[in-house]
């Protein structure tokens, strides 16, 4: 079954495209230790590489996945379709269990930037983080197009900071686009955990498709939405990271006081406040985006008596699901939170656990069903479809074999992510148990 959020106002291609932009990026606060990672050139030509081998086939396989299937639900409706219901289940509870580790740190984030021009911000972490969870809880309460709305107006001032870096960036430092350097010469040791710093801060192009019933004209909606927010975040990135290796900033400076630091050694102290206040409204709009793409998926699993069936309950003048909103926003209020580094280890293993039942999804769907339109087809056979499902595997394994070979902090953030990949199947078999009759 296939579940319709009420009749709600719809999201348009500008606004999506806004959602977009915060589901997978929200501007390039968390790149900041990639300098340390793995030095200025090597940073700068694995954000050309590695975008190219993980997103570009993900993004391929949503848009097709997504055109095929433009229902609330997304992900979760594609496997279900394609696999079954024990897999949407997995598929579904992996995406829910790893979102929740991830918007626990974007409040955090707000205390941070905020503590750099307000340092006694620090003493009420704790009721202004709970006040950053509710307020962006509310505002998903009353619909997708309010959350759209604010994105387009978060995404706006989160530009300016960097328009500003960029073009005082530009004037003060001469820019130096040669590679002339051999990649990873003095940083190799360090190539899984930049890797992994990429990776992050590209993932999230399925999650946008959990509210596609809710969109105008979902497919050519998806199409442009999706090709301008990559072009937009990958110019985003590389801009601002060629401004911070040219700058000369301590990669170390860096890593520790983020890109405030930056603002202070090319313009002063209001560039590093006027970035600063990027930072915070950059981590609101992230929640907001994402607590809007995680709260669906309850949705639709209560329809199929996966989780219980007040999930499904719509509010009635709003018509979104605020009691599955509400539980997200809880649980994420007790979330305990690890450090950044092992943040990304868990979120990425999670993460591609559920992009490789998407990619088989894709491969089953093309053989089963190879007549039904397709609005946008990825112009590959299942040849080619496997290749490309290889090139994010490939990048994936090199840098998870490069973190556990070289860190020995890697292995406690893998175990947890492990056992919450396995999670889902003692879950699945306690639904079992307690005797629903409907379940296959």
């Amino acid at each position: 079954m296939i579940t319709k959020t009420g009749a709600c106002k719809k999201l348009g291609t500008l606004s999506l495209a806004a959602v977009i932009f915060f589901t997978v990026s929200g501007g390039p606060y968390g790149l900041e230790s990639l300098l340390f990672y793995c030095g200025g050139k090597s940073a700068l030509l694995l954000l050309l590489i590695v975008p190219l081998l993980w997103d570009i086939p993900i993004i391929l396989t949503v848009l097709e996945l997504n055109s095929l299937m433009p229902v609330t639900g997304g992900y979760y409706q594609w496997v279900k379709h394609a696999l079954g219901l024990r897999w949407a289940f997995y598929e579904g509870w992996w995406s829910w269990l790893c979102i929740f580790i991830d918007l626990a740190i974007y409040p955090q984030m707000v205390i941070m930037y905020a503590s750099l021009f307000f340092p006694e911000i620090a003493v009420y972490k704790i009721p202004v983080c709970l006040s950053i969870i509710w307020g962006c809880a509310y505002i998903n309460l009353t619909g997708i197009v309010p959350v759209g709305k604010t994105s387009v107006l978060l995404g706006i001032l989160i530009l300016i900071p960097f328009i500003l870096l960029f073009v005082l960036g530009v004037h003060k430092y001469p820019v130096d686009f040669s590679m002339s350097m051999i990649p990873f010469k003095d940083h190799s040791s360090l190539l899984g955990m930049a890797i992994f710093t990429i990776i992050w801060n590209f993932i999230g192009w399925d999650n946008i498709t959990t509210y596609a019933g809710e969109v105008k004209k979902p497919a050519i909606s998806y199409l442009k939405a999706i090709s301008a927010a990559f072009a937009f975040i990958f110019i985003l990135y590389y801009g601002t990271m060629l401004i911070a290796h040219n700058s000369g900033i301590p990669p170390i400076e860096f890593k520790d006081k983020g890109f405030p630091a930056l603002g202070l050694l090319i313009a002063g102290k209001w560039l590093s406040v006027v970035i600063a206040i990027g930072g915070i409204i950059s981590s609101i709009g992230v929640f907001l985006a994402v607590l809007l793409s995680i709260s669906r998926i309850p949705e639709v699993m209560a329809v199929d008596k996966l989780l219980p069936a007040k999930l499904h309950a719509l509010h009635p003048r709003f018509k979104t699901p605020y009691i599955s909103i509400i539980i997200c926003a809880c649980v994420v209020s007790f979330m305990v939170l690890w450090t950044f580094g092992e943040l990304l280890i868990i979120d990425v293993t999670v993460y591609f656990a559920g992009i490789v039942l998407e990619f088989i999804s894709l491969i089953v769907l093309r053989i089963k069903e190879p007549g039904t339109l397709r609005p946008f087809r990825v112009p590959l056979n299942i040849a080619g479809l496997c290749v490309l499902f290889a090139l994010p595997v490939i990048t994936y394994f090199t840098a998870l074999s490069d973190v556990m070979i070289k860190s020995k902090d890697a292995v406690k953030p893998l175990l947890f992510a492990m056992l919450m990949i396995l999670s889902a199947g003692v879950v699945w078999r306690i639904i079992k148990l307690r005797g629903a009759k409907e379940i296959r």
